[in-house]
């Protein structure tokens, strides 16, 4: 049966493939972008809608204007609220972070609350959300991360982007909490990385796969590791938890653990060998230097270089029935999009 389900962040990176993934079941799409008139942003997913069962309606809302989502919410039995800023280089980390990412919540919930035709509530979080650093793992004597844990060394000064996304997803817990008329399920996706939809993004994924493929990373890769996952994978977890009436609370989405240094030999076997890609490891002293050249502080490094990274991905295969592609599939397609719409640019 389809639903209508209100979306958030429903042109970005991720939130595309959502949006694809549920018009392509049937579903009816409220999407919400901030400028109504600037259709080049979301003109790709009309044309998608015009070849899927489901139906896409576009209606205007700000994150931080209160009350602007209760239009597109009325008569929504779901929402799917992803829109968030996930910015690495930031200036002022309250006002481009934490204030879009908490006040926007707050917003979006408090519209669901007023609409009384809203039963569930997908919140795309993050495992940032679940940890900070890489050494939060040995810190807390774990030897993965699961659903339970939670970030506590992140703030405004360090790590701001995984401190947004904890507060965030804190808020809507806490406004779950206070009433009974909508579930929350929680996304938590760990590194998002595969094609784009759009050629219009501003994605970090597809900053560092460029970054990669051109040679930045050349004389050595960071000793860094993270869960990744792929976004086709992200968009299919968003689309199970809005149809399973019993999916509630918070699911990791991870296919793997890899290296920075392991996410280039994959391309390097994807793609004939073509890019200049790095064959070994950058000593961690030399990245206290040349760290904030590519916006990594001291901190970072001290926090993260050479520690292991493990999560926890049984809830997200049982729960949302997620059964994970391939890494060096998810490589492969990424490098092939970026090349067709000439995304890797110097």
């Amino acid at each position: 049966m389809a639903k209508k389900i209100m979306v958030t962040g429903g042109t970005g990176y991720i939130g595309s493939w959502v949006v694809k993934e549920l018009l392509e079941r049937g579903h009816i799409v409220k999407l919400t972008v901030r400028d109504k008139s600037k259709e080049e942003k979301y003109n790709f997913l009309q044309e998608i809608a015009n070849q899927s069962p489901g139906e896409l309606e576009v209606y205007e809302a700000n994150l931080l204007k209160f009350g602007s989502y209760d239009e597109a919410i009325k008569d929504c039995d779901t929402v799917v609220h992803m829109a968030s800023p996930f910015i690495l280089d930031v200036k002022d980390p309250i006002e481009e972070l934490v204030k879009p990412a908490l006040e926007g919540t707050e917003n979006v919930l408090a519209s669901a609350s007023k609409a009384a035709t809203v039963k569930k509530v997908i919140l795309t979080s993050s495992v940032a959300a679940i940890y900070g650093d890489a050494k939060d793992m040995q810190d807390q004597g774990l030897n993965e991360f699961t659903e339970e844990n939670w970030n506590t060394t992140s703030n405004k000064d360090h790590q701001p982007y995984p401190y947004s996304k904890t507060l965030a997803e804190r808020k809507a817990w806490e406004l779950h909490d206070k009433q009974e008329q909508w579930f929350l399920a929680v996304i938590n996706p760990s590194f998002v990385m595969g094609p784009s939809l759009t050629k219009i993004s501003n994605s970090e994924s597809l900053k560092f796969m460029s970054d990669m493929l051109k040679g930045k990373m050349q004389v050595g890769a960071p000793d860094l590791v993270f869960g990744v996952v792929d976004v086709r994978d992200v968009a299919k977890a968003h689309a199970s938890a809005v149809e399973m009436e019993d999916v509630t609370g918070r699911h990791i989405l991870s296919n793997k653990s890899v290296s920075v240094l392991e996410m280039a030999e994959a391309v390097r076997i994807e793609s004939d060998k073509k890019y200049k890609l790095p064959k070994s490891l950058s000593p961690k002293w030399l990245l206290y230097i040349v760290g904030p050249l590519f916006g990594i502080n001291s901190s970072f490094v001290k926090k993260n270089i050479g520690y292991p990274l493990r999560f926890n991905n049984s809830k997200s295969i049982k729960n949302l029935e997620i059964d994970y592609r391939p890494f060096n599939t998810t490589m492969k397609d990424m490098v092939e999009q970026m090349e067709e719409n000439n995304m890797i640019k110097n």
